[in-house]
């Protein structure tokens, strides 16, 4: 519930301090739709000022524009819809109230999938995945963090065949464990980013926190970090084809065990897989590779110019806030919400062997402005 004391000062005298910040929360969060909501609480006691507490304390950030709220609970999107709306339709390039998302995990819908493994060197696919009925990380109790990862653990123990497995809690992973973790690059440590230690993720850490992956270490789980699961499919190579069945499948047969306890995922028609950052609703999908372009990256300026027509974007291959190395960067997807997981995988499909041909062009000494793609709709 809001704070007592609270109730004594108008909404004006809470009205919290951002003429310096840049962030979609501070963009949508006037002083009107602050009286508002500042009162209102989800069923769970999660509070506006909780939602936007981030976004207040870190104006903003060097690369990427962030969003600056988070949700506490899968009713947080509807409590605070005046603030959370505008935020979604402004980071989702126009995403109306009235707006269905659509929902398509048939990896047999994709069309492709097969890169060039001169220039792919790795393929990844992931998303997240909520409980419906429990409250997100950044608000829930220690006892629903602790049923999280109790009923993930029960269903990922049923899987077999290529998703047979085994699950590491932080809290009791050996030394050994660790160092093979951080060497494949599994490893997720506790959030340090201000970003998330703000929005309260990182309490108790690291109690019921955990990562599994199967056997052949191509299907991986992280329990309890940004939201409740957060679900990868990666292999080296260029299949991005294999990586995206392994994803479809794994996510279904993970769900199908959890409902045969009466558990399933957040999700609904507008806004598709409901998750704790507003920037990830829809699919939360991101499928990246790891493309080495070291000619075509030569100009920066027209590589991003391509890539957003491409409604692609890049990152260094060590995360957001690296450079790429040696001509090579990671490619993602863009959108999240409004259009399907097929669609956005075939928007990297279509797109890497897009940048893979123009590259081929330039190594040859050839003109790729008959290649330049048309901005995308």
């Amino acid at each position: 519930m809001p704070n007592e004391n609270q109730k004594k000062y108008a909404a004006a005298e809470d009205y919290p301090e951002l003429s310096k910040h840049n962030n979609y929360m501070a963009r949508c969060l006037t002083a009107d739709v602050y009286a508002k909501l500042r009162d209102k609480v989800t069923p769970t006691g999660f509070t506006l000022d909780q939602c936007i507490q981030t976004g207040v304390d870190n104006p903003g950030h060097p690369f990427i524009m962030t969003v600056g709220c988070v949700a506490g609970d899968e009713e947080s999107y509807e409590v605070f819809k005046d603030l959370l709306d505008p935020v979604i339709d402004q980071r989702h390039g126009g995403y109306k109230p009235g707006q269905k998302h659509q929902t398509d995990l048939n990896p047999e819908h994709l069309k492709g999938g097969q890169f060039d493994e001169k220039y792919v060197l790795s393929s990844r696919v992931r998303t997240g995945r909520s409980i419906r009925g429990i409250a997100l990380p950044p608000h829930c109790t220690r006892g629903e963090r602790r049923r999280v990862e109790k009923i993930a653990v029960d269903a990922l123990a049923a899987l077999e065949g290529e998703f047979k497995g085994k699950y590491y809690p932080l809290s009791k992973m050996t030394e050994k464990e660790q160092d093979q973790l951080i060497a494949d690059h599994f490893l997720f440590d506790k959030p340090v980013s201000p970003l998330l230690t703000c929005a309260g993720m990182a309490r108790d850490w690291p109690d019921a926190r955990g990562i599994w992956h199967n056997d052949q270490k191509t299907f991986l789980i992280w329990v309890n970090e940004e939201d409740h699961l957060r679900v990868i499919s990666m292999q080296k190579g260029g299949n991005i084809r294999e990586v995206f069945r392994r994803f479809c499948e794994g996510l279904t047969k993970v769900e199908t065990l959890m409902k045969t306890k009466g558990y399933e995922y957040m999700w609904n028609e507008h806004l598709g897989f409901v998750l704790v950052c507003p920037s990830n609703l829809g699919t939360g999908l991101r499928a990246g590779v790891h493309v080495k372009i070291p000619n075509l990256s030569k100009d920066e300026k027209r590589l991003d110019s391509i890539l957003e027509k491409l409604r692609l974007q890049k990152r260094g291959t060590g995360g957001v806030d690296t450079a790429a190395v040696g001509g090579t960067f990671d490619i993602s997807n863009a959108d999240r919400l409004g259009c399907s997981e097929v669609a956005q995988v075939q928007f990297v499909v279509d797109g890497v062997n897009l940048l893979i041909e123009m590259e081929k062009r330039l190594e040859a000494g050839k003109s790729i402005d008959d290649l330049m793609p048309a901005q995308k709709k």
